[in-house]
């Protein structure tokens, strides 16, 4: 699932049909998020991963509705389409190259169609690992689950600000980092992930031990919404990233493109 930086929000698998036309990609994988706020944290600290709540319902298990895997989750969209993206996930947004990606091991994720043998195969593996000793049945576990934290349905429908949207997922194109550290967790069970402290208190976990870092040669673009938006984030920029070379800091600067402006162009 595709994250707003910072919120909580669920997906309910529908039967819907995608556009089987494939779609190009970019060498730039991309996040967005609505707060300027948001942007300029993730220019001082890098990504924080967070718990994101998935709906399981392709799993086809009543006791395994929902569960939350922490993750930062990108898309390879070309730049022509970003506006069908940004008004789902927010104006301020960041791209990175995919040699970035692949080096700090970002993978796309598998969308599933209802009827598909993948889910078969995932839903069978899980019963395997059920039948296994305790000690190896724990770990086919742990694995499973990694594979779940990179699973999604083609299309279904997404809270956006409180509000349910059909959205087509597979045109996304969407790629996630799940941090795999011995000391976080590996998802929350559904009423966790409802209680705030108990949120809170995973997510402190991933910030502290699993922050997605990155250089500024790595940045290709850095977006704001609007012209005036600019000065805001170059100020930032010379007034809190000083820890940088100031070559590399123009070259920083540089990447800052407003949407409006490249909306022009497109």
């Amino acid at each position: 699932m595709a994250t707003v930086t910072g919120s909580k929000f669920c997906v309910r698998v529908t039967t819907l049909h995608s556009d089987p036309k494939m779609t190009p990609r970019s060498n730039t994988l991309f996040h967005f998020t609505r707060s300027i706020e948001t942007l300029k944290l993730v220019l001082s600290n890098g990504f924080w991963p967070r718990y994101c709540l998935e709906d399981m319902g392709w799993y086809g298990e009543k006791k395994l509705l929902h569960m939350a895997y922490p993750m930062v989750c990108f898309c390879d969209i070309p730049i022509s389409r970003i506006f069908e993206h940004i008004g789902f996930y927010g104006s301020f947004g960041i791209g990175l190259s995919r040699d970035w990606a692949l080096k700090n091991q970002l993978n796309p994720i598998a969308y599933l169609t209802s009827d598909s043998p993948l889910r078969e195969a995932i839903s069978y593996s899980l019963v395997l690992a059920n039948s296994l000793n305790e000690d190896k049945r724990l770990k086919g576990f742990k694995t499973i689950r990694s594979i779940f934290s990179f699973v999604k349905p083609m299309s279904g429908i997404m809270m956006v600000q409180g509000q349910p949207v059909e959205k087509d997922f597979y045109q996304e194109s969407e790629w996630r980092y799940v941090p795999q550290k011995e000391n976080i967790p590996d998802f929350l069970q559904h009423k966790d992930y409802d209680s705030q402290d108990a949120l809170a208190a995973a997510n402190e976990i991933t910030r502290e031990q699993g922050m997605l870092q990155f250089q500024p040669s790595d940045i290709r673009y850095i977006f704001v919404p609007k012209d005036s938006d600019i000065p805001a984030v170059i100020n930032y920029m010379q007034q809190y990233m000083d820890h940088i070379s100031a070559a590399d800091l123009k070259v920083l600067m540089s990447r800052v493109t407003s949407l409006e402006t490249l909306n022009h162009d497109l």
